[in-house]
């Protein structure tokens, strides 16, 4: 059984067990968060698709860590103008445990 959800904007194909990488959330490490935003449910040979969201399924999942990727470097120029710009980033995420997807409740 997998399903399809929505978090940050994304969207991530999960499993019960899987780790997955998001975009930050307020929650402390340890604690359990419930993802209700399922876009696809698929078991065995059932696949429900929601319009936008389906009812009554959320996953829930365990915040295991919290931190910043690695550095994006992002550099402009304008070729004989003297323009030169170099910008780091580095971006949140927060990684969770998938524990259960839920169907009707």
């Amino acid at each position: 059984m997998y399903a399809v959800i929505e978090t940050g904007g994304k969207q991530y194909k999960v499993s019960s067990g899987d780790k997955i990488e998001v975009e930050k959330l307020d929650a402390e490490p340890g604690t359990e968060v419930k993802l209700d935003k399922v876009l696809a449910l698929v078991k065995d040979d059932e696949t429900v698709f929601g319009n936008p969201y389906v009812s009554d399924a959320s996953v829930s999942a365990e915040v295991v860590d919290s931190g910043k990727k690695k550095k994006v470097l992002v550099f402009k120029q304008k070729p004989r103008k003297g323009y030169r710009r170099l910008r780091g980033h580095r971006q949140h995420f927060t990684t969770l445990r998938i524990k259960e997807i839920k169907q009707g409740g």
